[in-house]
C-alpha cells in the first residue's frame, strides 16, 4: 500500500534569484498546459518525442491534467501567472518504479526550472513509495540529460534504439545527490540577495522630517554612512527633498524600480505599500514596522517575487558597499563578522561591541519576525562573501533546522560560526510521557543541533563577546594544553583552576624551557608552571617569558596574567610576546570584561577583566578545533531492514486508533526487530499454563510484565514481577498481576531474567520543530534522578554515534573503570544508527523508548520497549522552497 501524500505549494528560486511557485497541476490548468506545449519551438526536444501536431500536443494536455490521483503526479513550475514548465510521473508495472517527463518553455532554458521540477517531484515521488525514475530521452536531447546528471543522482544510461535513450535514476538521496541541491540552493539564494544587501537604488518608504523618526533615521544613516547608490525618500507630506535627498509621494513616483524599499510606515498600511512596491518591481523589501498582517504581507512578496526581512526588524548592513539601512544610534565599524540576529536590542549590542572589539561587521540582518530571510539564507551569504571569516548569530527559533544544521556544517569549516542558547529555562521544557522523550529539553536540543553543525554554543551575550574576540584574532588551539605566566602568583593559581573547570589542562614545561626561564626570572620565580614571574619583573622580561613559553613544544595556548603595580606596568606588554601559539591576555582591574589591545605589526590580543573568562573562551576556541579534527563520519546502509514491516504495524494501529498512541507490545516487539534492534528474547502470554510453557521456553529464570493499557512506566505501579524460577513463581506472580489489575490485563510479555552490565537508555523523539533526535544516557528506574543524557539529530553518522556514547558524564562506566570491563561499545553504537533508520524511514514513529538496554562485554540487548505512533506526513527538510 503506497501513501499518496499531497502536494503543498511551495515557492523556490531559480538560479538567477528569481522566485518561482511549484505547485500540482489541476484540470482547471488544462488551458495552460495546452499554451505551454503548443508554444514550443521546432528546436524544444521534449515534444519531438510527442510529435508536433496540436492534436497530440493537446492529448497530452489532457492526460497530464486529469484529476490527481493514486497513478500519477504532475507539477507544474509557474512565473507570475505564466506556466513555464511542468514535471510527471506515471508508475510502471514494476513496483516502486515510475517512468518521468519534463518540459520547459522555450524562454526558461538554462535558469533551473527542469532541475527544480525534478527536485520536487523526486521528494513526492520518495514520499510515496517511488524508488526508481526511468526516462526515455532522445540521444541529441543533451539538455534534459544534463538536467539528470547535474542533478546529483546516480543516472544509469541504458540502451539506445532509434535515437531514444533509457535512463534510470535510482532516487536515492544520499550525500552526494544533498551537496548538489544544496550548491544549487546557494547559488540561488545568494543571487536573490544580492538585491537585498548589495543594491544599486534604495528607498526608504515613511521616512520623516520629525525627530525620533525611525524611517528618518534610517534614512540619515543611508546618507551620512556615504552609501554610493541612488536614495531616495518617499513621504506625500515631506516636499521634494529630505535629508539632502530627493522625496517623492509616492512608490508609483519613483523614477525607477528600487532593489531595495524599506519600509517604516503604519501597520496597517504596510501591505498596501508592499503592494506598491511590488508593481513598481521592487526586489527587496526590509519592514521595520512591528504589529503589521506578517501572511498577507509574505504572500503579496511571493506573489511579485520580492526577498522581505522582517516584519518587526532592525534592519540590514552592508559594509561592502557602504549601506547601512538601520536606525542604530551609532556607525558601525566593517570589518570580519556577519551578524544575523531576531532581537534588534541584541543587534545593537553586538553591533557597539564588535566595532568597540576591533573585529568589525561585513553584514547584518536583523530579521524580526522572520518571515522569509532567516539564519539559513545568511549562513549561504556568508559562505560566499570574502570578506565574512566569522558568523555570529541569535537565533530565538528555527523554521527548518535540519537545513540550518546541514549549511551550518559546511559553512563552519570555513569560518568559526557562534550563537546564544536561548530558551534554557524550565519554561521551556514539556511535558513528556517516556524517560527519552523526557530527556529531549530545549537545552538537550538546541545543544544537540549546535554541536553536530559545529555552531560555538555560548550561554550568554559576555561570553560570546569574549570568544568572538579570541576567534577574531587569535589562531585555534591545537590542543588543550595551556601555559599560564603571571606576575602574581596566587591568580596564576585562579588561572590554572579556571582552566581546569573549563575543560583545559595544565601545560608540563619541557626542560630546557623551565632552565631557561630560570636563567631570565628573578629569584623567588616559579617557572615549572603557572609560572610567576613575581611582580618584580620588567616589561621586557615578561615579553621574553611569554615567547619561551609559546615556544615549548607541550604547550598549545598561553593565558598571560598580568596586575598592575607601581613598580611595573605590564599591560603593554601582554600583547607583544607569544606570538607563537594562541595567547589570551587578562589584565586584572581592567573596567571593560574584554578588550583589545594592539601589538606590534597589527598583532590584536584580547584582555579580559577575569582568568575565568579567558579560559572559558580558550576552551570554546579550542572545542571548535576539535570539531574542525573531527572526521566527518558516514551513514552505515543495512541490508537486512525490514521497512514494509514496519509500515504495516504502523498503519494498522492507525487504521485501529486514528489518533495514534502507544503501540501493543506485540506490536513493538515486531517494529523494533524488523530494524534488527536488539531485544530480549519475549514470549506473550494470556493466561498463567502459556506463561509457564513461555518461562521454560527462555530458561525458567523470567520476568513478567503486564499489558496494561495506559500504562508506560511498569515498574512505577507494579507491572513488573522479576527474578522468577520454576514454574510456581510464574504461576504465584501471574496470580498477583490479574489480582493487581483484574479486566485491564491484557496479557502479560514473558522474557529471560537480564543478567549484569550496565543500564543505558538508547530512543527516539520527534521533535516537533527539530525533527527526529537520538537520545542516549544511563539508564534504569534511575534515569530521571541521574539525568545523565545526551541527544544527536538525525541522520547519524558512525563519528556521531561514538560521540554520543562518549558524550554523557557516565561514559567511564561503560568504557572500563577501575579495572571493570569495557562494554561492546560497537554494538550499542549499531543500535543507535539503527535506531536513527528507523525514525528518518518512518515520521509516524512519535517516541521510542528502550530503557534499558543492558550493556554487556558480550553484546547489549533490551529488555524494555515502548513505541509511540501518531499520525504524521512525511516531510522533506531539504528540499528547496522559500519559507
Amino acid at each position: 500500500m503506497v501513501e499518496h501524500t499531497s502536494v503543498e505549494p511551495a515557492f523556490a528560486l531559480l538560479t538567477d534569484g528569481t522566485a518561482i511557485q511549484i505547485r500540482e497541476v489541476r484540470p482547471g490548468d488544462l488551458d495552460a498546459v495546452r499554451d505551454l506545449h503548443r508554444g514550443m519551438s521546432l528546436e524544444n526536444l521534449y515534444l519531438r518525442f510527442f510529435g508536433l501536431s496540436p492534436r497530440i500536443a493537446d492529448e497530452v494536455s489532457l492526460r497530464l491534467c486529469r484529476r490527481p490521483g493514486s497513478a500519477h503526479a504532475v507539477l507544474g513550475a509557474w512565473l507570475g501567472d505564466e506556466l513555464v514548465g511542468v514535471a510527471n510521473y506515471e508508475p510502471t508495472e514494476d513496483p516502486g518504479s515510475a517512468e518521468i517527463a519534463l518540459a520547459v518553455t522555450d524562454g526558461m532554458h538554462h535558469r533551473g526550472v527542469g532541475t527544480l521540477l525534478l527536485e520536487h517531484l523526486v521528494s513526492l515521488a520518495r514520499s510515496r513509495g517511488v524508488r526508481e525514475f526511468r526516462a526515455d530521452t532522445l540521444t541529441q536531447n543533451t539538455a534534459m540529460l544534463r538536467v539528470f546528471a547535474s542533478a546529483g543522482l546516480a543516472a544509469d544510461r541504458g540502451c539506445c534504439a532509434d535515437g531514444v535513450v533509457e535512463v534510470r535514476i535510482p532516487l536515492t538521496a544520499d550525500a552526494r545527490y544533498l551537496d548538489a541541491v544544496a550548491e544549487r540552493e546557494r547559488n540561488a539564494d545568494v543571487a536573490s540577495l544580492r538585491h537585498l544587501l548589495c543594491p544599486a537604488f534604495v528607498a526608504v518608504v515613511g521616512a520623516g522630517r520629525r525627530p525620533g523618526s525611525v524611517g528618518g533615521a534610517i534614512l540619515r544613516n543611508l546618507v551620512s554612512g556615504g552609501f554610493p547608490g541612488a536614495v531616495f525618500a518617499v513621504n506625500p507630506r515631506a516636499g521634494e527633498r529630505l535629508a539632502g535627498v530627493p522625496c517623492v509621494a509616492s512608490v508609483a513616483a519613483l523614477p525607477e524600480a528600487p532593489e531595495l524599499a524599506v519600509l517604516a510606515v503604519p501597520p496597517d498600511a504596510v501591505v498596501q505599500v508592499a503592494e506598491e512596491c511590488g508593481r513598481r518591481g521592487v526586489r527587496s523589501l526590509v519592514v521595520i514596522t512591528s504589529g503589521c498582517d506578517g501572511r498577507a504581507l509574505l504572500a503579496t512578496c511571493r506573489r511579485y517575487g520580492m526577498r522581505l526581512v522582517g516584519p518587526n526588524c532592525f534592519g540590514v548592513a552592508n559594509s561592502a558597499v557602504r549601506l547601512d539601512a538601520t536606525f542604530a544610534a551609532r556607525p558601525t565599524r566593517a570589518g570580519s563578522a556577519g551578524v544575523v540576529v531576531q532581537s534588534g536590542g541584541v543587534g545593537i549590542v553586538l553591533r557597539d561591541h564588535l566595532s568597540r572589539l576591533d573585529v568589525g561587521v561585513s553584514s547584518f540582518v536583523s530579521v524580526g519576525d522572520k518571515y522569509d530571510v532567516s539564519s539559513n539564507d545568511m549562513l549561504l551569504w556568508w559562505e560566499a562573501d570574502p570578506a565574512t571569516r566569522l558568523g555570529v548569530l541569535h537565533v530565538e527559533s528555527f523554521g527548518n533546522p535540519r537545513k540550518f544544521a546541514r549549511t551550518a556544517r559546511r559553512v563552519g569549516r570555513r569560518m568559526p560560526l557562534l550563537t546564544v542558547v536561548a530558551g534554557r529555562s524550565a519554561a521551556g521544557h514539556r511535558a513528556a510521557a517516556s524517560h527519552t522523550a523526557a530527556a529531549a529539553t530545549p537545552t538537550v536540543t538546541q545543544e544537540a543541533l549546535f554541536r553536530q553543525a559545529g555552531i560555538i554554543a555560548t550561554h550568554g551575550l559576555g561570553e560570546l563577546l569574549d570568544a568572538t574576540a579570541l576567534l577574531a584574532h587569535q589562531p585555534i588551539p591545537t590542543g588543550e594544553r595551556v601555559a599560564v605566566i603571571s606576575n602574581a602568583g596566587g591568580v596564576g593559581v585562579l588561572a590554572a583552576d579556571a582552566c581546569d573547570d573549563a575543560g583545559l589542562c595544565a601545560a608540563s614545561l619541557s626542560e630546557r624551557t623551565v632552565s631557561e626561564l630560570t636563567r631570565l626570572l628573578p629569584r623567588g620565580a616559579a617557572c615549572t608552571g603557572p609560572v610567576d614571574t613575581t611582580a618584580a619583573i620588567d616589561p621586557e622580561r615578561f615579553t621574553r617569558c611569554l615567547d619561551l613559553v609559546a615556544a615549548d613544544d607541550g604547550v598549545d595556548a598561553v593565558v598571560a596574567l598580568v596586575v598592575p603595580t607601581a613598580a611595573s606596568d605590564l599591560t603593554s606588554a601582554v600583547a607583544v610576546g607569544g606570538a607563537a601559539k594562541p595567547l589570551a591576555a587578562v589584565v586584572l582591574g581592567q573596567p571593560e570584561s574584554v578588550r583589545v589591545r594592539c601589538g606590534p605589526g597589527g598583532r590584536r590580543v584580547p584582555s579580559y577583566a577575569f582568568p575565568e573568562d579567558a579560559a572559558r573562551a580558550l576552551s570554546l576556541a579550542r572545542s571548535h578545533g576539535r570539531w574542525l579534527e573531527r572526521p566527518a563520519g558516514d551513514e552505515p546502509r543495512f541490508s537486512d531492514l525490514r521497512e514494509n514491516t514496519v509500515t504495516r504495524v504502523i498503519r494498522r494501529h492507525l487504521d485501529e486508533v486514528p489518533e495514534g498512541g502507544w503501540l501493543p507490545p506485540a506490536d513493538t516487539m515486531e517494529l523494533l526487530v524488523a530494524y534488527g534492534l536488539p531485544l530480549a528474547a519475549w514470549r506473550p502470554a494470556t493466561s498463567a499454563d502459556e506463561a509457564v510453557r513461555a518461562a521454560a521456553e527462555l530458561g525458567d529464570h523470567v520476568v513478567l510484565k503486564a499489558d496494561v493499557p495506559g500504562i508506560v512506566h511498569k515498574s512505577d505501579v507494579g507491572a513488573v514481577e522479576l527474578d522468577l524460577r520454576g514454574e510456581a513463581d510464574v504461576r504465584f506472580a501471574h496470580a498477583r498481576l490479574a489480582a493487581r489489575f483484574g479486566d485491564r490485563l491484557g496479557g502479560v510479555l514473558v522474557q529471560p531474567m537480564a543478567r549484569g552490565g550496565v543500564e543505558t537508555l538508547c530512543g527516539i523523539v520527534q521533535e516537533p520543530v527539530f525533527g527526529p533526535l537520538i537520545v542516549f544516557g544511563l539508564g534504569g528506574v534511575a534515569t530521571e534522578v541521574l539525568g545523565d543524557r545526551s541527544a544527536r539529530l538525525t541522520p547519524l553518522t558512525d563519528v556521531d554515534a561514538a560521540e554520543l556514547i562518549r558524550s554523557v558524564r557516565g561514559a567511564p562506566l561503560l568504557l572500563g573503570h577501575r579495572g571493570a570491563p569495557a562494554v561492546d561499545t560497537a554494538s550499542l553504537e549499531e543500535a543507535l544508527l539503527r535506531l536513527s533508520r528507523l525514525a528518518d524511514d518512518h515520521p509516524e514513529i512519535a517516541e521510542v523508548d528502550l530503557n534499558p538496554i543492558i550493556a554487556r562485554p558480550d553484546g547489549v540487548v533490551a529488555v524494555d520497549a515502548r513505541v509511540r505512533v501518531l499520525p504524521r506526513r512525511r516531510w522533506d527538510p531539504y528540499l528547496r522552497r522559500l519559507r
